[in-house]
């Protein structure tokens, strides 16, 4: 923040930072539909609602993103944010989808070639996940978001949970997957 800024600036700054619940729940109410916009840009539907919520969880929950503003335009700096976020979202989606087409490519990519063995084929790969790292209270979103690849909309529904609820379960089973799917140096 420039010597320029006024008493009041610095003052909503320092209570920005410290996290204060007024100016946080200001800041949502004001700036919703700018992050929404940014991340929609990018995403559609529900995956930019997610980003939506994973600014504003950020911003709640994480002094060091509040502290990375430091004055100036905090629509334009929140619209950056979210935009981020919704491109590193994309990029992850890419980096996922280009393990598993590796993954049923190539089970043992980094190991030496071995013959190929009847059990590595894709079915039985999930299986493995499901029987050997994922808990069974997170089977259902599992199934509903990667095997039958329902929106997390319908997922939600047909799980009958809500959607926040899935959509965190799901973070954990793709951290899950990508510590199952992808050696050690390429996550």
């Amino acid at each position: 923040m420039s010597d320029d800024a006024s008493a009041d600036e610095r003052s909503w700054l320092a209570r920005f930072h410290a996290g204060e619940a007024r100016v946080l729940n200001a800041c949502y109410r004001e700036h919703f539909d700018t992050v929404y916009r940014a991340a929609s840009r990018v995403l559609s539907g529900v995956d930019a609602e997610t980003v939506v919520h994973d600014v504003f969880l950020r911003l709640v929950s994480d002094e060091a993103v509040r502290r990375s503003f430091q004055g100036g335009s905090l629509a334009a700096w929140l619209h950056t944010l979210a935009r981020n976020l919704a491109v590193d979202t994309v990029r992850r989606r890419q980096r996922e989808q280009t393990a598993l087409a590796h993954l049923a490519e190539e089970p043992r990519w980094n190991e030496e070639p071995a013959p190929p063995e009847p059990s590595l084929d894709a079915s039985h790969l999930l299986d493995r996940f499901r029987r050997e790292h994922l808990p069974p209270k997170w089977a259902p979103v599992f199934e509903a978001r990667f095997v039958r690849q329902l929106s997390q909309r319908e997922a939600a529904a047909a799980l009958g949970m809500r959607r926040t609820t899935l959509a965190y379960q799901e973070l954990r089973v793709r951290s899950l997957l990508k510590k199952f799917l992808l050696p050690p140096e390429a996550r």
